[in-house]
């Protein structure tokens, strides 16, 4: 694959130049976005996949849900289904998506919606649900035809969008320049001792507009993995040969969290948002015990059994409060 990526560099330009020349038409009006009377929060990123926008959606719904009527669209990637759905009871991972069913299962008050078109999406949320104040995109940074009034932009601490090339390759989707619309950028799975000198390091790197808050984030691990009928803490997990089952577009942190408290394990491990295949899914569950995070047992949760367990993961953010009010700051300021 790498080398395949090195073959497609001559290519590299054109994409480079389509994509600019489209973000350009947006910024001097040849393309229309469409705004909104009510708060549009996008969390989104330049790379393909792997920036954690999945943790950082649910922070923003723990932290809105019990001050407003809150609602999440996103595209549902992986789905068999088509159009606007609202998830209810009957969803799976094929009729939303994995990561809005995780959050459907996670959140029950909250609307989850899924739509690839944002505007329509917004158009039948509000008409549908017209009590919600407040509604997150997730993984709608690309898409300028609908204008969010406060866009959170996620770039991994080992993978700054600043030293990576645009597709097909690199991993942006976009130039970088398209930072600039960022009105807040998160520095995700950055280690939890990083220095204060190092924070300002990139900071500098990655040449940041004065208008723009740059934050830390790192992923806090639980102390329990669950399945559909137990719990356990993961120190019990000491001692005990496991299947780690890993369908997500950067498996590495969690691989390291686990070798480093002393955890044996093999790893299955498949592209993100996996659709797995009969066999696999017999393969999997041959194994004595299996645990897989929280997105790929959305995927599995139809046939899982009480060997499959899952780890769930939080976000912390260092300077919470600073980020909390830009989030409430901007909420406030334009709900009706």
């Amino acid at each position: 694959m790498k080398l395949l990526r090195k073959i497609l560099f001559p290519f590299v330009p054109f994409y480079y130049i389509v994509v600019f020349l489209k973000n350009k038409f947006y910024d001097w009006s040849f393309l229309n976005s469409s705004f909104y009377d009510f708060p549009l929060i996008c969390v989104g990123n330049l790379s393909v996949g792997g920036t954690g926008k999945s943790p950082m959606v649910e922070y923003l719904v723990s932290f809105l849900k019990n001050k407003y009527q809150l609602a999440t669209l996103s595209r549902g990637y992986g789905r068999d289904s088509k159009g606007f759905i609202i998830a209810d009871l009957k969803a799976n991972s094929k009729i939303i998506g994995d990561e809005p069913l995780q959050l459907f299962n996670k959140f029950k008050d909250i609307i989850v919606a899924v739509d690839s078109d944002r505007q329509n999406g917004l158009t039948l949320l509000k008409k549908i649900k017209p009590s919600i104040e407040v509604v997150l995109l997730d993984d709608a940074f690309q898409h300028r035809n609908v204008s969010a009034g406060l866009n959170i932009l996620l770039t991994a601490y080992d993978q700054l969008y600043c030293y990576d090339y645009v597709l097909p390759t690199g991993n942006l989707r976009e130039p970088k320049s398209g930072a600039k619309r960022a009105h807040a950028i998160v520095v995700t799975k950055s280690p939890k001792s990083l220095s204060e000198d190092s924070k300002s390091s990139i900071v500098e790197q990655l040449n940041t507009l004065p208008n723009q808050e740059v934050f830390f984030s790192s992923i806090q691990y639980a102390d329990e993995i669950k399945s559909l009928t137990s719990t356990m803490s993961i120190n019990e997990l000491t001692g005990v040969r496991f299947t780690l089952v890993t369908g997500i577009a950067n498996p590495a942190p969690l691989v390291i969290y686990l070798k480093s408290i002393g955890l044996d394990f093999d790893h299955l491990e498949f592209e993100d948002h996996h659709d797995f295949s009969k066999s696999e899914r017999e393969l999997i569950y041959s194994k004595p015990l299996i645990l897989t995070t929280e997105k790929d047992f959305s995927r599995l949760i139809s046939e899982t059994s009480n060997n499959v367990y899952y780890l769930s993961i939080k976000l912390k953010i260092d300077r919470a409060d600073v980020f909390e009010k830009l989030i409430n700051t901007y909420v406030e300021q334009h709900i009706n």
